[in-house]
């Protein structure tokens, strides 16, 4: 693998050498391998096949997280954030029963593996943030309601240079399980109807100084929808930092962060 240098970047196969970009970067690798017809009808190449439809998947249900989430993402996470998720939606598909390339993809019943993951996993809610809460949902999960009880900021914020003032910001999302569809050759959501909504609540700008304050915020789900069995609610808690400046709150490029505390 090498780096391009020049003016002119190139994406594509020249002279047997492959241009392409990963992270921002552009890099060059000489071009090698199976041809993509080979790999979609050659027998040896079965598995393959199986791997990259399971693979498409999860980066489907990826992005239908990221879609409901899209409130908060520029803010919150991380770089890595979309790979993230498209390991833990690729690790529930391996959990569940059936034939290899069409196993289902279902959250519903794999809460476990979402729940405490960081949206930036180099900045850990919990050592930024570290004030006992409790995330509660109502019986139809169409309500969560994030409680922070009176808590001194200078105590439990490990707030950035600069940082003046901080909100406490809420989202959920909901996620429909999804399974291999015959006729379209992919992967598609249960119930689409509630797959990829999102909500984002805050509490208003607080000063870091402040003695002691309380904060309660209550998300609902869009449209009153009380999400079907298949469809889990995503809840997250997130914190912002700001600096205060002739009156003015703007908000700082460090520090923010936001994890995933519970899947309904």
């Amino acid at each position: 693998m090498s780096k391009q240098k020049g003016l002119i970047k190139l994406v594509g196969n020249i002279g047997g050498v492959s241009f392409y970009t990963s992270n921002g970067e552009y890099l060059a690798r000489m071009a090698g391998g199976p041809t993509k017809e080979r790999i979609l009808n050659d027998p040896k190449f079965a598995r393959t096949r199986e791997n990259n439809a399971e693979f498409g998947g999860a980066a489907k249900v990826g992005k239908a997280l990221r879609t409901a989430l899209s409130g908060v993402l520029k803010v919150m996470a991380g770089r890595r954030f979309t790979s993230q998720l498209t390991k833990t939606f690729k690790t529930i598909n391996l959990r569940g029963i059936g034939t290899r390339g069409k196993r289902p993809i279902a959250l519903s019943a794999n809460k476990d593996l979402l729940s405490g993951m960081d949206l930036d996993k180099k900045l850990s809610f919990t050592t930024i943030f570290s004030a006992p809460y409790t995330v509660a949902a109502n019986d139809d999960r169409n309500e969560v309601v994030f409680t922070i009880p009176a808590f001194a900021p200078g105590n439990y914020i490990t707030a950035p240079t600069g940082a003046t003032h901080f909100k406490l910001v809420a989202a959920i999302g909901l996620v429909s399980d999804y399974s291999y569809n015959d006729g379209s050759g992919t992967y598609e959501p249960d119930i689409p109807e509630e797959n990829a909504l999102g909500v984002v609540q805050s509490s208003t700008v607080r000063a870091l100084d402040t003695n002691s304050t309380a904060i309660t915020l209550t998300a609902n789900v869009p449209d009153g929808i009380i999400p079907a069995t298949g469809v889990s609610v995503v809840a997250c808690l997130g914190i912002e930092f700001y600096q205060k400046v002739g009156g003015n709150d703007y908000l700082l490029s460090q520090g923010n962060t936001m994890k995933v505390t519970n899947v309904f």
